[in-house]
């Protein structure tokens, strides 16, 4: 899976001023946590809804004196001029007998209004869609802006970045580990297809089986499929007690925005053009990515064994023939 790439020189720093068009729950949560982090100097918020933008925007902004100084914002497309990194949470819900395609086909429309109209204000940013669902709407977002010369590294998506997340958190509980030492990912399409990679998953560069005979702490069978379920099953069980789920993808908004902006050079699992990949081509999904300050440098080659590749290439086609008959234009 090895994907060439040329040495890219460090751009430095962007630009400390972030956009996010959409204040509902994800939207908001993750400009909260951009506050929160202490991401950027200047955070712009954008809805339709301007009375909604402008409550976000304030009650956010109440909490800078407890955070870190930035100024939050409402405003339109045009107050997005000169920011580096705009978050695109907008989109519509899903109305009750409506089928997966005709929400993606309405989303489709929202975004064919969205993506030019934040690139002619903004037209340096770095898209970050966080849209569900995601994978295809990072499709979608590249497609509409190829007419601005925008390039396809970028236009990103939170992707499974949540999801590796998730996993890193299980497996440290598990193992009684910081799960910052955990080194594990979850890649393909954010979603019911998406792959656990448990055969490159690490601790302290052990293997999780060799590190479970250091440790002393096990890890069957049924250990290994109730964290696939938990990963899997995270946002059903979420969404099932409260509704929605936005604490957990707003932080990783913040993390990867943080990484653009100052130009970090870390591996994050973001959704991206996969062109070059086996099994990937034409196809929008998440593996891991170095990033830095022009957004995607290089994909990250995983040497999976034969059911993980076999597992890639089915989400990978489940993205591919969703796209295929949206029939963009």
């Amino acid at each position: 899976m090895t994907v060439p790439s040329e040495s890219v020189p460090h751009p430095g720093p962007r630009r400390q001023k972030v956009g996010v068009v959409g204040c509902g729950m994800v939207g908001s949560t993750s400009a909260f946590a951009l506050v929160m982090r202490g991401v950027g100097r200047e955070i712009v918020l954008v809805d339709l809804n301007l009375a909604r933008a402008q409550a976000e925007a304030n009650d956010i902004f109440h909490a800078v004196p407890f955070a870190h100084p930035l100024t939050v914002r409402a405003g339109d497309y045009a107050d997005l001029a000169g920011a580096s990194v705009v978050v695109i949470a907008g989109g519509v819900a899903q109305k009750p007998g409506e089928t997966r395609l005709q929400l993606l086909q309405r989303n489709a429309d929202v975004f064919r209004q969205i993506v030019p109209a934040v690139l002619r204000a903004a037209p340096d940013a770095i898209l970050l869609v966080v849209t569900n669902p995601v994978d295809i709407m990072t499709r979608l977002a590249a497609h509409f802006a190829v007419p601005f010369g925008v390039p396809s590294t970028r236009v990103l998506g939170s992707g499974t970045t949540l999801d590796t997340a998730r996993f890193r958190a299980l497996l440290g509980r598990h193992f009684d580990v910081d799960p910052q030492h955990v080194h594990a990912y979850v890649v393909g399409e954010h979603g019911d297809s998406e792959l656990l990679a448990w055969s490159q998953a690490t601790i302290a560069g052990l293997s999780l089986d060799e590190f479970a005979g250091v440790h002393c702490r096990q890890l069957s069978g049924a250990d290994r499929r109730q964290i696939d379920q938990d990963v899997r099953g995270a946002a059903d069980q979420i969404i099932a007690g409260k509704g929605a789920t936005y604490y957990g993808i707003g932080s990783a908004v913040a993390r990867i925005v943080e990484v653009l902006i100052h130009d970090q050079r870390a591996v994050l699992t973001i959704s991206s053009d996969s062109s070059g990949v086996p099994d990937c081509e034409d196809v929008t999904l998440s593996l891991p990515r170095l990033l830095g300050g022009e957004g995607v440098i290089t994909t990250i080659p995983l040497s999976l064994n034969t059911s993980e590749r076999e597992g890639l290439r089915r989400s990978a086609g489940i993205l591919r023939d969703a796209v295929t008959a949206l029939n963009l234009k």
